[in-house]
């Protein structure tokens, strides 16, 4: 699978926590249900790999990342559990490392223009760009698409419903990050079809 052709074709990759393995599946099936298959399982709990195994075993044809990822054990830990990519917070040349030689394709958190020189360094595409609301938004890659044009960004971090057209109208852009409509709440609580409801909708808005 060309992992970054999949994200820029669904425009959205979910974010997600899931404190509880049980949830994983149900998750996964608002999700493809919502017309929405794929999703960014954050390593913030203990519960991240294992949560990303069931989805790969329940959904063989979803696409399933690890995110949060901060370290070499935590990616070891992802690509054990089937993780088809990686994406980091900020940029760790280690883990970067360890996705490139295990053919893994990994998206660094990047905000800066030095970030985006190292990425560059290991011949990566694209890049996060987060917390993108807190980093200048659009505008900070507006500016940074200038000297880098042969790159392209993820902005995750303070995207919703209310601005994510605007993103996606944006060249450089190549898919965002969100979590609104899957809430951390909504999944304690155990709101699926909830949370299939705001995935449609979310689909629909972008593809309008």
């Amino acid at each position: 699978m060309d992992v970054n052709k999949k994200v820029e074709e669904l425009k959205i990759v979910p974010v997600v926590v899931l404190q509880e393995v049980k949830d994983a599946v149900p998750l996964a099936k608002a999700l493809v249900e919502g017309g929405l298959p794929v999703a960014e399982v954050t390593f913030r709990t203990a519960a991240a790999a294992d949560s990303i195994k069931a989805i790969r075993e329940a959904y063989p044809d979803m696409l399933v990342g690890a995110g949060t990822v901060v370290n070499t054990e935590q990616a070891l830990k992802a690509k054990e559990a089937g993780a088809q990519f990686i994406v980091t917070p900020g940029f760790s040349r280690e883990v970067v490392q360890f996705a490139i030689v295990n053919g893994i394709p990994v998206f660094p958190g990047c905000c800066t223009p030095t970030e985006v020189v190292m990425a560059m360094e290991f011949g990566l595409k694209v890049v996060k760009f987060f917390p993108a609301s807190r980093y200048g938004g659009l505008e900070t890659i507006k500016a940074l698409g200038g000297p880098f044009p042969q790159i392209r960004f993820m902005p995750t971090g303070g995207i919703n419903a209310g601005n994510i057209k605007e993103y996606l109208e944006d060249p450089k852009v190549i898919a965002c990050g969100g979590s609104w409509m899957v809430k951390e709440s909504l999944i304690k609580e155990g709101k699926f079809d909830e949370i299939t409801k705001m995935t449609k909708e979310a689909v629909e808005l972008v593809t309008a």
